[in-house]
């Protein structure tokens, strides 16, 4: 099992950088594939990034493509998701998620941490 804590949210003006950070405990870090999520005031939850557990593989949503850029650190037990470029509509509550194996996917993820919020003015 793995608990899942984020820093990093806060409020941006469009076009600034923030980088978001979620720490996991436990011994089993590496075992996990990590997953980025988001969701804005009014809207579902939507995938944003994700890694594979050797870190060797990374997806992201259309929208955050060429912008965001999520990674991985082994020794800090941590994955970060800096995000460059951005926009109002990035606005929302970001999510950290952990699911065991290998491959890097878009759902299915079985821990949460409890959220950062980011907000971007235009």
């Amino acid at each position: 099992q793995v608990q899942l804590v984020e820093s990093g949210g806060g409020l941006v003006q469009a076009g600034g950088s923030l980088r978001l950070s979620c720490l996991a405990s436990g011994r089993t870090f590496s075992m996990y594939a990590m997953g980025w999520f988001r969701q804005a005031p009014g809207k579902e939850r939507e995938f944003v990034a994700a890694i594979s557990w050797s870190g060797s593989s990374t997806v992201y949503a259309d929208s955050v493509k060429g912008r965001f850029t999520i990674s991985r650190d082994f020794a800090k037990k941590t994955v970060y998701l800096q995000m460059n470029s951005l926009k109002p509509d990035d606005t929302g509550v970001y999510y950290c998620a952990a699911r065991p194996g290998s491959m890097v996917v878009t759902t299915e993820y079985d821990y949460w941490g409890q959220g950062t919020r980011v907000t971007v003015s235009s």
